[in-house]
């Protein structure tokens, strides 16, 4: 497996409540996290495949920062979605390995970089930045799996 070269696909960051939101804030927000694999091969014929994997961090006021009791969440803090991309070049893989070599080595290749994104890109929206935990990228692809999902390969 060669790494040819990783690069930010996409990146938003949004702060709806801006500039109300950084005087009024009274907690940390909590934030949702939600993170996909996607693989695709470039040229047909050839074993160079495209694999993103795509970070979204959604933060809301917790209800007891509004006075909240019906457990609702309060108005959105900031919405960052982060597609971080990387171009593979895969050989002397088994075709039956291919799958997972793409969806469990390849984004674990990319995670740091699109952690260490993530983090700045909140910190310097003038949040406390978010720091993803570890990702099992082998449970991810067994539930993918699980759940039906298409092959990446065709």
């Amino acid at each position: 497996m060669v790494v040819n070269i990783q690069f930010v696909k996409d990146l938003s960051f949004e702060v709806p409540g801006a500039p109300e939101i950084f005087s009024s804030l009274r907690a940390q927000p909590n934030v949702q996290i939600n993170l996909d694999v996607q693989a695709r091969r470039i040229q047909d014929g050839q074993s160079v495949f495209e694999v993103v994997l795509v970070v979204r961090a959604e933060a809301t006021e917790g209800p007891a920062a509004e006075g909240q009791t019906d457990g609702q969440p309060g108005r959105p803090v900031f919405i960052c979605e982060l597609s971080y991309a990387g171009i593979f070049t895969l050989t002397g893989i088994p075709d039956n390995s291919i799958e997972p070599v793409l969806l469990i080595e390849c984004p674990r290749l990319l995670f740091p970089f699109a952690r260490n994104i993530l983090s700045d890109v909140t910190r310097d929206g003038g949040f406390p930045p978010v720091l993803l935990q570890p990702i099992d990228f082998v449970a991810l692809w067994q539930a993918r799996k699980q759940n039906g999902a298409a092959p990446v390969v065709a």
